[in-house]
């Protein structure tokens, strides 16, 4: 998920809740409010690209609405109840979609569906994928000569090297780390977080913080994507940063939207989800939101994507295992981080 390097913007730290707001259109007073999570929304990210291109065919108001990462979205509609102004929610992902679905908030959303590019195909009346990509541990050349060549290795490692990471309670990237050690450690999974423990520098809120640490060279490794160098391969003209590629697998994310159930009968939202699924949304997502397209072929986008490391094996829990477990593994992680 996600933005490119916060290295170039304080926009980053766009606080919980603000609004970006297009600007109206005079001549007409239809209106779509998309939720979505604060990367999606600033002045590099997708949103304002998005914003142009479908209010181009709509002729009506594309309103965004940004909090701080995809759990948070969750958390906002849970506070909100039934009292919403979003009509669509972008920005979740396939292990909130159990809790989201359960939710009541989300109505099927009637569209005709193309073929994806998402790895075993998709398949959902009510979510609609938009990117998908691989957590890694990504590092700074500059600072380690050899990067680890298995999740193994880099836990046990003797290296006083450092990472930054997110909170599994507050963000995306930080549930996918804990539920990639998950699917490796199953069981064992509690003894792999407090090796992970001793390698932490800091654990932060969101994505944003933590690679903001990591680019200024305050950690030499974060908790990010495989697609995260290609950010400043094209951007910097850079190959400093670089994903490690793990021999056991890398944890995939699908990032989805849904039409809210208050906006069932908003022509619009179903239209923006049509629009999500075509060529003139999809060729936005690479080079603004830095993930895989999920309706292209990585063969369609800029080369530098197809040089990016391509798991072996790409690992994902179904969402509702997360669903039925999350609280259970949330509370391992906290109980190993606080030893």
């Amino acid at each position: 998920m996600h933005a490119p390097s916060l290295i170039r913007s304080t926009l980053a730290a766009l606080a919980a809740g603000s609004i970006l707001v297009a600007p109206a259109l005079a001549q007409n007073d239809r209106t779509l409010t998309v939720y979505t999570y604060d990367s999606f929304t600033a002045e590099w990210g997708p949103g304002p690209q998005v914003e142009e291109a479908f209010e181009a065919q709509c002729a009506c108001d594309l309103e965004f609405v940004s909090v701080a990462d995809g759990v948070a979205l969750l958390n906002r509609l849970r506070l909100e109840g039934g009292r919403t102004d979003a009509d669509i929610v972008l920005g979740l992902d396939t292990n909130l979609m159990a809790e989201a679905r359960e939710s009541g908030f989300f109505a099927p959303h009637g569209i005709d569906m193309p073929e994806t590019a998402i790895p075993g195909g998709w398949d959902d009346e009510m979510f609609v994928p938009f990117d998908f990509g691989y957590f890694a541990v990504v590092y700074d050349t500059e600072t380690i000569d050899e990067p680890y060549a298995s999740m193994e290795a880099f836990l046990n490692s003797e290296d006083a090297s450092k990472i930054a990471i997110q909170d599994p309670r507050t963000s995306t990237p930080g549930l996918g780390l804990l539920l990639w050690l998950k699917k490796l450690y199953g069981e064992e999974a509690p003894a792999a977080y407090e090796k992970l423990a001793d390698r932490v520098l800091t654990v932060t809120p969101g994505w944003s913080e933590a690679y903001n640490l990591f680019t200024n060279g305050e950690v030499p490794m974060v908790l990010s994507y495989t697609t995260s160098p290609a950010v400043h391969i094209l951007l910097d003209e850079t190959e400093r940063y670089q994903a490690m590629a793990f021999e056991e697998g890398h944890y995939m994310q699908i990032e989805v939207a849904a039409l809210t159930s208050q906006a069932a009968d908003n022509e619009l939202a179903g239209d923006f989800l049509q629009f999500m699924t075509g060529e003139a949304f999809q060729q936005i997502i690479p080079q603004t939101n830095w993930m895989l397209p999920a309706f292209m072929p990585v063969d369609a986008i800029d080369p530098v994507f197809g040089e990016m490391v391509d798991p072996d094996e790409a690992l994902l829990f179904d969402p509702e295992t997360v669903s039925e477990n999350r609280k259970a593994w949330t509370d391992q992680w906290l109980e190993a981080f606080s030893r």
